[in-house]
């Protein structure tokens, strides 16, 4: 299914530009050298500090993010790439509360007052990253209104999944999952990914997903910053790998993942994650931000959008309509406007609604919902009906034919070579 016109028409390509668009995951403690912000238009855009996913773990001492001066002038490319400003006409997440596992958030930060609930450490942004994905999942954009985040009618429940610094652990990880699902959120966005697998934590996922919540996780950690990630094999992070979860990765603007993309399997979505603009925790200037905790904190807003538009959908059901919608590609890419507006058919297979199966969801679970496709019947539908109406015409011509021969034979008229004969 080829993707839809306007999604394909955003889409930026060139090596250049990519390149320009990497970030490093561990900067200093300083807000990051500037980067440039890509155009909408594709023309030269405007440079913003960078925003680090956490603070260099060698530092003597912990010296937070500061507050960026400058402010975007434009709407960036992500957003666009989502169709954000249609999506919103249709649904802005009003009524869905999204738990973010991260360094957490700051509650009054630019576009996120009054609609964060960050208790204890959890309120502590020093990194910046937790706010900033929590503007692309929730923020209203402040003065920049089409700066805003995928679903700014949600509420964001702040959870610490890392250290100040912004080093993910497993025991915050269960106990920050723990905490979303005691809040019952609807939606619970995991920001960091760890490199094994834990009893506490593959309880702690299940326990979310019984309560109701979908949990979105970060595919694989961002690349490390120094040396490169050709010799790190494949493997599975999680809690991106347990059963049931959206597992999410980043991507370009020309659709693939960035150069050094740490190897994983599972991914379930890809969603824009380099040359992203936010807010931070101080101040109202703007960063620059990319990585795969970006790309998992659009698809967390996605999902919040979609469970506000369709309340009745189970978590599995959600789930589907997010992988179902997307733009087809080696790693299926994230739609948001698509994912709330369409209409889908039942699961392959299935007798009843698309929540029937009781596996759905899980990475081996049901085969997925697909958006009815009926270009392939439209067009054998197309050549049918061309066939009859040709042949309809050919028996019309030979019926009108032999009814114009017959009249002409009855008031005398005769081919010319019979006259010729006659007239002999």
């Amino acid at each position: 299914m080829k993707p839809p016109a306007n999604g394909a028409a955003r889409l930026l390509s060139g090596a250049g530009l990519a390149a320009a668009l990497l970030l490093p995951t561990a900067l200093p403690a300083q807000a990051g050298p500037p980067s440039r912000v890509p155009a909408a238009d594709g023309k030269k855009g405007q440079e913003l500090p960078g925003m680090p996913s956490a603070l260099d773990p060698e530092a003597d001492e912990v010296v937070c993010t500061p507050a960026s001066r400058e402010t975007a002038k434009k709407q960036d490319w992500s957003r666009q790439r989502l169709d954000l400003d249609r999506l919103h006409q249709h649904s802005t997440g009003a009524g869905v509360t999204v738990a973010l596992i991260g360094t957490g958030v700051t509650p009054g930060a630019a576009g996120l007052k009054g609609r964060v609930t960050a208790d204890g450490e959890a309120a502590d942004d020093c990194v910046g990253s937790g706010t900033f994905l929590a503007g692309l999942i929730a923020g209203t954009g402040g003065d920049s209104p089409r700066l805003a985040g995928v679903a700014p009618g949600a509420k964001i429940l702040a959870l610490r999944g890392t250290d100040r610094r912004g080093e993910a652990s497993a025991d915050l990880v269960v106990d920050a999952l723990r905490a979303a699902t005691e809040a019952r959120a609807e939606v619970i966005a995991v920001a960091v990914a760890l490199p094994r697998q834990d009893a506490a934590l593959s309880s702690a996922v299940a326990e979310a997903r019984r309560a109701g919540a979908v949990v979105v996780a970060a595919a694989a950690p961002d690349p490390p910053s120094r040396g490169g990630s050709d010799e790190i094999p494949a493997r599975t992070y999680w809690p991106a790998g347990e059963p049931g979860v959206l597992s999410v990765a980043d991507m370009l603007p020309g659709g693939v993942r960035p150069d050094g993309s740490l190897p994983t399997y599972g991914v379930d979505l890809a969603a824009p994650g380099a040359g992203v603009v936010s807010g931070g925790p101080r101040g109202t200037g703007h960063y620059l931000g990319g990585g795969v905790p970006v790309a998992t904190a659009y698809a967390a807003g996605a999902v919040a959008a979609v469970r506000a538009a369709h309340p009745d959908d189970s978590p599995e059901d959600v789930v589907r309509r997010l992988t179902a919608t997307a733009y087809p590609a080696d790693i299926p890419q994230l739609d948001a406007y698509a994912a709330v507006t369409s209409v889908l058919g039942e699961p392959v297979g299935s007798a009843g609604s698309a929540g029937s199966a009781g596996s759905a969801g899980d990475k081996d679970g049901a085969d997925p919902v697909t958006v009815r496709d009926t270009s392939a019947t439209d067009r054998a539908t197309g050549r049918a009906t061309l066939f009859v109406l040709l042949g309809s015409a050919a028996v019309l011509a030979v019926l009108w034919a032999g009814f114009a021969l017959s009249r002409a034979r009855a008031r005398g008229w005769r081919p010319a070579g019979a006259a010729g004969t006659a007239s002999e």
